[in-house]
């Protein structure tokens, strides 16, 4: 038992490490990418919102994906760096009041506090626009076909029928008095949050050209764990940890997935979870070894 402990123990830190390197990675590329503060207000928003931390986790996901079919790696920062565009706007308009009303974000003012609502707006629209930039970009792949692929299957996960159907659906939810049900609650979850993580891992195959459904199984296990782990955090972590407001989802009376089945049936599930992903990338062998340790991360995490 102490051994297999001390084994975790060395996956726990191999993963960190990576993970670290993935985002450093990541940041280096975007600064190549982003537009450079230089007194323009909208500029130095963006830079504002996309370098104020983050995990990078999604980033994480596609570059090791990519290495499943060992995708160049300028080809996996491109589609890396589209999504943590993508995901930045997201949560840049997440945050405005009209929608979950929050005035902090990584431990720091949100955009909309620091300037202003119509410059978080244009925040948030300015990096949508972007990572489709991005992946029209020839270093994205040679062939057109499949930068037009993932420019469409991104447009698609975060657009009308993915994360901001799934975020329509949340504040509807804040409004509705009926109580939703379970299934409720877990389709929402997977188009507002699983979204982006099924795009993550589906831009590898698509960078490979190839179709891999165990992703696809691994990204719907992970995704849905990541957003329980998030409903857990809120119920029981510290704004200090977690660099957000917590509490919020039990004092607005909001159902979640945690308030549906309960906190151990809820970490029940997560780790039900994890066991679906990491058993979904048994074809990979040892090469999936980072991402089967990425999701145990995804349950496991303080922050």
């Amino acid at each position: 038992m102490k051994i297999e402990k001390n084994v975790e123990s060395i996956k726990s830190n191999e993963f960190l490490k990576e993970l670290s390197f993935c985002r450093n990675d990541t940041n280096s590329y975007l600064r190549k990418l982003l537009p450079q503060e230089n007194n323009e207000i909208l500029y130095d928003a963006i830079n504002y919102a996309i370098f104020s931390g983050g995990k990078r986790f999604r980033a994480f996901l596609v570059i090791q994906a990519a290495k499943l079919f060992e995708i160049p790696k300028i080809r996996a920062l491109q589609a890396a760096s589209a999504i943590e565009t993508t995901h930045t706007y997201s949560l840049v308009h997440d945050d405005l009041p009209s929608m979950d009303n929050d005035d902090i974000r990584r431990g720091k003012p949100t955009v909309h506090i620091k300037w202003d609502e119509a410059t978080a707006v244009l925040v948030g629209d300015a990096l949508q626009a972007f990572a489709y930039q991005i992946l029209s970009d020839k270093k994205t792949h040679p062939n057109s076909e499949v930068r037009l692929h993932l420019i469409k299957t991104l447009s698609e996960a975060s657009g009308h029928n993915g994360m901001v159907l799934g975020q329509s659906k949340d504040l509807e939810a804040e409004k509705n008095v009926k109580s939703p049900q379970l299934k409720d609650i877990v389709n929402l979850q997977k188009l507002k949050t699983g979204a982006l993580f099924r795009w993550s891992l589906r831009s590898a195959s698509i960078l490979a050209e190839e179709k891999n459904d165990h992703l696809k199984i691994y990204a719907e296990a992970i995704g849905l764990a990541f957003q329980i782990k998030d409903d857990l955090l809120d119920h029981e972590g510290t704004t200090e940890k977690i660099g957000k407001k917590v509490g919020k989802d039990s004092q607005a009376g909001k159902a979640t997935l945690v308030s549906i089945l309960g906190v151990e049936n809820a970490k029940k599930r997560c780790l039900e979870l994890c066991d679906e992903a990491c058993e979904s990338l048994n074809l990979f062998g040892k090469k999936s070894e980072m991402l089967k340790t990425a999701a145990r991360f995804t349950i496991e995490r303080g922050f």
